[in-house]
């Protein structure tokens, strides 16, 4: 147990409390692959935008945001969870789990602004669409996710150095997967307890409504404006062009209103399935993600379909060269 500010010296990563150490083994391989089909999954949008100059339009260069987003928070926050259930190595240092903290809440409210422009993108497609090659190139959506980044940024450093202000004197045990803000103040005591974490939840839903709200207007505005269409074929083409940005924006804020909503009406979780559910939906998004970018975008979808023929041409004509040298 630690006392007080001067002995804290590092934190303890409890992970599943309730979980029984002979399946220690098994959650750690299954959140090793969890975090390879993260990197796997997101590295590979990256390249492929990056590689094919036909994909790297406004709504693809927001996908990479979102993806290098992803790739980092699993980075951040798998492999000391992953290394505490494969080698029993549960210490972080005091400063490391800050800096976990801050990167976890970082990365989440990036993505929330990340996706406010991917809204923005389809809102001004589908609403404007002859004015849309003017109003949204290139530089423009990079200099918007540029913003993305960077709103968050000092809301984020001012809410770490908030939290350093306050004195520790309970236990140093992260009952979480990762250092996060709830978790840590836990283990603060005094008086300005309380006004660190009305501050920090100030931020926290200007990060998320604001965004949130726009998005829903957006794509509100834009189902009202595909109902209104006559055309059968038109409203089922215009609406699949938003239905990768729907699928994400859903993934990231459905499961965090539901864990709100359920605390808010009473319903309670264990520790365990709060853990559980609170990791489902910051990584299942990360690792899910590039699945959606490549079987709901057309274009991603036709490119890579070509890519992918064209690799079983070659190998086939390889193949019968092969054949032929042998006889």
């Amino acid at each position: 147990m630690i006392t007080n500010f001067t002995s804290m010296k590092n934190f303890l990563i409890v992970g599943f409390p309730g979980l029984s150490p002979q399946y220690y083994g098994p959650v750690s391989a299954l959140l090793f692959v969890i975090y390879l089909a993260i990197v796997v999954g997101n590295v590979f949008i990256l390249a492929f935008v990056a590689y094919e100059r036909s994909l790297q339009k406004p709504s693809y260069l927001v996908f990479c945001h979102l993806a290098l987003n992803d790739l980092t928070f699993g980075t951040v926050t798998l492999p000391k969870i992953i290394a505490k259930y494969w080698f029993d190595d549960s210490i972080i240092s005091f400063y490391g789990c800050f800096a976990q903290m801050f990167f976890v809440h970082y990365l989440g409210s990036a993505t929330s602004f990340i996706l406010l422009v991917m809204a923005l993108d389809r809102f001004i497609a589908i609403y404007i669409p002859l004015r849309y090659p003017v109003l949204i190139t290139n530089n423009i959506i990079s200099v918007l996710c540029g913003f993305a980044w960077f709103i968050p940024l000092p809301l984020m450093v001012a809410v770490v150095l908030h939290v350093l202000t306050l004195s520790f004197c309970k236990s140093n045990v992260i009952a979480q997967c990762y250092c996060d803000h709830i978790s840590i103040t836990r283990q603060a005591c005094g008086d300005d307890v309380k006004i660190v974490e009305v501050t920090s939840l100030c931020v926290a839903m200007f990060c998320l409504l604001v965004p949130l709200a726009f998005i829903l207007f957006s794509y509100i505005s834009i189902i009202g404006i595909i109902m209104k269409m006559s055309n059968a074929a038109g409203r089922k083409k215009t609406l699949s062009t938003c239905t990768p940005q729907i699928f994400i924006t859903c993934l990231f804020y459905l499961p965090r209103c539901f864990i709100y909503v359920a605390s808010t009406v009473g319903f309670s979780f264990s520790l365990d399935v709060r853990i559980l559910l609170i990791l489902l939906y910051s990584l299942f998004p990360a690792a899910v993600n590039p699945l959606i970018y490549c079987f709901k975008t057309k274009d991603i979808k036709q490119m890579l379909m070509k890519r992918l023929q064209k690799t079983k041409i070659g190998v086939q004509i390889k193949l019968s060269y092969q054949c032929k040298a042998d006889r």
